[in-house]
């Protein structure tokens, strides 16, 4: 029983496909690896970190990360290097430009748009009293009553 409660709290912790070959000596270089990995984009997974997939392209930027680092790049050089390589595409967090406004304006806009349309579509659907019946009306329903 506790060897399958302990593998179930393992399997709730981060896996990351960084192999022991990838690592870097140095605890701090290998820490901003990490947090530059975390926050770019697998071309192959998509939806992944290059920082968790296993794939052999995030393994190639994920050493291409740590060449630069080693090189001595700061943070940012190193995001940007990559940025110039494969496009913003692989930052997993899109940066707020001219180009990616629409990104980040649309999902508010239209959650906004979506919850004003719901408001108006329910007081449309109000109920109105009936209009009275015509003089014509009137004695048709009479007659009705009558039959």
């Amino acid at each position: 029983m506790r060897l399958v409660l302990a593998a179930l709290l393992l399997m709730g912790l981060p896996v990351h496909a960084v192999g022991p070959d990838e690592i870097l000596p140095d605890a701090a270089l290998e820490q901003r690896a990490r947090a530059i990995s975390s926050g770019l984009r697998c071309l192959v997974c998509q939806n992944q970190s290059i920082d968790d997939s296993d794939a052999d392209l995030a393994r190639d930027l994920r050493i291409l990360v740590r060449e630069r680092l080693v090189a001595g790049d700061t943070d940012k050089e190193v995001e940007q290097y990559v940025v110039d390589r494969y496009g913003e595409y692989v930052l997993l967090n899109p940066r707020l430009s001219g180009h990616t406004l629409i990104l980040w304006i649309a999902a508010p806009v239209l959650l906004i748009g979506g919850i004003g349309w719901i408001v108006l579509a329910r007081r449309r659907k109000t109920v109105q009293a009936p209009a009275e019946l015509t003089a014509e009306e009137q004695a048709a329903l009479a007659n009705l009553e009558r039959d």
